[in-house]
Parts: structure tokens; sequence; C-alpha cells
């Protein structure tokens, strides 16, 4: 199935909130105006797929209508999935704006009803909002191929010969290990592989088109900030380089922590297709990083 456009993604996704039993707080609507601080966040349930084991992953982003506060709000009562959580793999650390397929949810081959649901709340600001996550046909999306231009996500590697991870499939579990020391900023290096096919049967290319791939970090969990050197690091060109020219690139940055604990840093690599797919739910591929840092 060929994912929504994303004028429908919006109007749909709004829907939801109100048709879903979605709890928001009076004061801040979904559909009202986003302000610079003070305000809530809400859960966006971009959609489920199948697994090959018969399991369904639910593909889970936010919204924070904070548009100059980032937030940490710990998991618990004020941060759950329930039933089963309160943990299962959500993001702690909230960036302004919207954020796509941030984390994947996997339920097992048994839950197979609409009915049956999780519920992400979240409380920011003192104003709960919850989503429901649940199997309605509507939200099937098809995340690794999008079969009108015959797109798939770029390969994300940590390391230039490690195990590559395609698609939207971040989870904590995963995650790579590393180690940093306050003192010590983090050395980190990102590689991709993608078929740099352009996604839009119906646009013509732009005149300068960006990378194939475009990398984008930031902080997923964590006690104290983290400062990258560059979030949104400039992509080295290895091999082709051009539209619908087999694509090979690297990037790198170094990433500071404020204070010694456990972290978890978040990598996306978008490909032509943009920002959550332009609103196709394909193609982009996330990765996370588990750093443990010493004073």
């Amino acid at each position: 199935m060929r994912s929504h456009s994303p004028r429908w993604i919006v109007v749909s996704w709004c829907a939801a909130l109100a048709a879903g039993g979605v709890l928001v707080s009076a004061q801040q609507l979904p559909s009202e105006p986003r302000r610079e601080f003070g305000t809530s966040i809400t859960g966006a349930f971009e959609g489920w797929f199948d697994n090959p084991d018969g399991s369904r992953s639910f593909l889970v982003g936010y919204f924070n209508r904070n548009t100059t506060q980032p937030l940490d709000i710990p998991i618990g009562p004020n941060n759950r999935i329930e039933p089963g959580g309160p943990d299962m793999g959500q993001p702690t650390h909230f960036l302004p704006g919207r954020h796509w397929g941030m984390f994947t949810v996997t339920v097992p081959k048994e839950f197979t009803t609409p009915d049956q649901r999780l519920t992400w709340t979240i409380v920011a600001n003192g104003q709960p909002t919850s989503i429901p996550l649940r199997l309605h046909p509507d939200y099937n999306v098809s995340p690794f191929t999008d079969v009108a231009v015959k797109n798939t996500p770029a390969v994300l590697r940590l390391e230039e010969q490690g195990p590559g991870v395609q698609g939207p499939v971040a989870l904590l579990s995963t995650a790579v290990a590393r180690t940093a020391s306050v003192s010590s900023p983090l050395a980190l290096s990102l590689w991709a592989t993608d078929d740099a096919r352009f996604a839009s049967g119906t646009m013509a290319l732009p005149k300068s088109p960006p990378p194939p791939v475009e990398f984008f970090l930031s902080k997923y969990r964590g006690p104290g900030a983290v400062t990258f050197d560059k979030a949104h690091p400039t992509t080295e060109i290895l091999a082709g380089g051009g539209v619908n020219v087999p694509f090979r690139g690297k990037a790198t940055t170094t990433v500071s922590f404020s204070e010694p604990g456990e972290y978890v840093l978040h990598v996306i690599a978008n490909d032509y297709s943009g920002e959550g797919g332009s609103g196709e739910v394909c193609c982009w591929s996330t990765a996370m990083v588990k750093v443990s840092v010493t004073p």
C-alpha cells in the first residue's frame, strides 16, 4: 500500500486525535497555533506495518508545539506507553517541532484487531495528551518501499564495514554502544548507501538537488545537555552522487556531553523523499547510539 499525501496525513492525524479517543488539554488543542514555550507535546502515530515473523510494528513520532523549548520528560507517569510499559523505547528528550517516525513499538502476532491498542501519554508543561496505537487498516503503511517510484530507504551504518540498518526501525535493544567523557567529545562517523531514486514522479527535478542522503542527529535520552558540532553534518559523496545514480556517502560530527551518565543519540538518514518521506511514510532510516559518559 502506498502511503498518503502530506495534506491527507495532517487532516487524518487531527481527525484520529478526536475519533481515536485521544485526550488533549483544553488549553491547547492540536489545531491551535504553536507557541514559543509553555504548551503541549503530542505523540504522532504514523502507521503500522507487518514484520516477517508475523508481529507488527507501530511507527511513532511526535509534535512539540513549543517552538523554542526542548523538553526532557523522564519515563514514568508523564511519559508512558500502556499497557506493558511505561517504557517501550520512546524518547525522553523532545525537540521543538514535528518529528516523524522516531521509533517503533513491536507487538506480537496475537495482537490482531483494531480494538486492541496501546496508549502513549505525554504530560508537558502540565498539559496531558494521549494517542492510541492500533491496527486500523487505514494506517497500514509501507516504510521500506515506495512502490509508485520504486524507491527504498538508504542503508545506514555506524561503522564503515558494520551492519546496516534500512528503514525506520530504531530500537534501544539494537543501539550501537560508544564511550565518551565530559572532557573529551565523542567523534561519530556515519555511512550510507542509497539508490538515489528521486521520489516524485510528477514534479520536476530541482536545479540543485541536495545530496542523495542527508543525516540528522539529536539527543534521544540522557541526564544532561548534548551538543553536536554539526547536528546536520555535511554529506561527503564517496561514489555516485547524482539523481538515480547509486550513491555512497559519509558524514562526521563530534558530540559533547554536559555531565556523566547514560545517553542515547538518535540518527536519521533521509533520502531524496525528505523529512517524513514528504508525507509518503517512506523512505528514511533510523538508528540509535548508546553512549556511556564518564566525568
